[in-house]
């Protein structure tokens, strides 16, 4: 047939089934046959090559409906909608604090895990960022691709110290589809430590309505040690400590994300066990203004299978009731 296309190739091992089927049949035929030798019995069967000739016709229609077949009728375009979001991670060395377990990157990492999981059709891209910031993965819907990059987002990531989230928040806004009319999310995960204060001036700067900041915070007000760790060991050799000797405590800074969120058009949310932030942060984007992101070409079918399904069953049926008339 012209333009005869199969669903499920994959279950033409059914074939095993009609093989089957005929080599019960047939062997059964031949040992009633040899019974009505032995017996003495002249016995002259009628109508069995019709019967196998049917019930192989009908089982071979049976198989071939089990493959799928199914006609092309056409081609459907299907609009995708959704959202582009850039995901700014910290990766400064206070990300290592352990004042939420196991540590403040973990977190972060799960969280956006998380994140990712509850997306239906929006890109994400990664910015990890300290001192610098860059793209690390550009946006994308493939989720399964951006959890294995998700997986390598370290503190070792970027050399130098501190954390300057308006690099970061300036680099996402030039990644950004400038042609596209949908909201452009930003989601930072941070405890909010920035040596330089410039977050709130890059983002009044870029001054963009379609720009939406949300801020989750990553740590505790009473805060943790930064832990060093031995490159060769991945073990705790000491704490990070500051110019008089001093071990430096990290503390939640959730001022400056609150603003930055603020100043965004988001919102400012507080890292749980629960996880009751991404649910809150996954709701409040659901109702952000999306675009059409893919125009896809979806092939139209017209099942076939259940005319061959009928006729199969029909013929074993008709092939089940046909008499085998003997002449003694």
């Amino acid at each position: 047939m012209n333009g005869l296309e199969f669903r499920y190739p994959f279950n033409i091992i059914y074939i095993i089934i009609l093989i089957a089927c005929l080599a019960v049949f047939i062997l059964g035929y031949y040992k009633k046959k040899k019974i009505l030798n032995l017996l003495k019995f002249d016995a002259k069967v009628r109508f069995i090559s019709v019967k196998i000739i049917l019930m192989t016709v009908a089982i071979g229609l049976i198989v071939f409906s089990l493959l799928g077949p199914q006609k092309l009728k056409g081609l459907t375009e299907v609009n995708r909608e959704g959202l582009d979001i850039y995901v700014l991670i910290d990766t400064s060395k206070s990300m290592l604090a352990e004042d939420i377990k196991p540590n403040r990157i973990s977190r972060a990492r799960k969280i956006v895990e998380n994140i990712i999981d509850n997306l239906e059709g929006d890109r994400i891209g990664f910015i990890p960022f300290s001192s610098s910031a860059f793209v690390q993965m550009p946006l994308t819907d493939d989720y399964d691709l951006a959890k294995m990059f998700l997986k390598v987002i370290d503190t070792d990531m970027i050399g130098g110290g501190g954390s300057n989230v308006g690099t970061a928040i300036s680099l996402a806004d030039k990644s950004f589809d400038q042609t596209s009319s949908a909201d452009k999310v930003v989601i930072v995960l941070s405890d909010g430590e920035e040596h330089d204060s410039n977050s709130l001036e890059v983002l009044k700067k870029i001054n963009d309505d379609n720009l939406k900041v949300f801020t989750i915070g990553i740590g505790t007000d009473k805060g943790g040690l930064i832990p060093v760790y031995d490159p060769a060991t991945n073990n705790v050799i000491d704490y990070k400590k500051d110019q008089n000797g001093q071990p430096v405590m990290s503390k939640l800074n959730s001022d400056i994300l609150k603003s930055l969120a603020s100043s965004g058009n988001g919102a400012y949310y507080q890292s749980s066990l629960t996880g009751e932030e991404i649910n809150s942060l996954t709701n409040d984007i659901r109702h952000l203004k999306r675009d059409v992101l893919k125009t896809r070409k979806l092939k139209r079918y017209r099942l076939l299978y259940q005319y061959f399904l009928g006729a199969g069953i029909l013929l074993f049926v008709l092939a089940y009731f046909i008499p085998e008339r003997r002449k003694l």
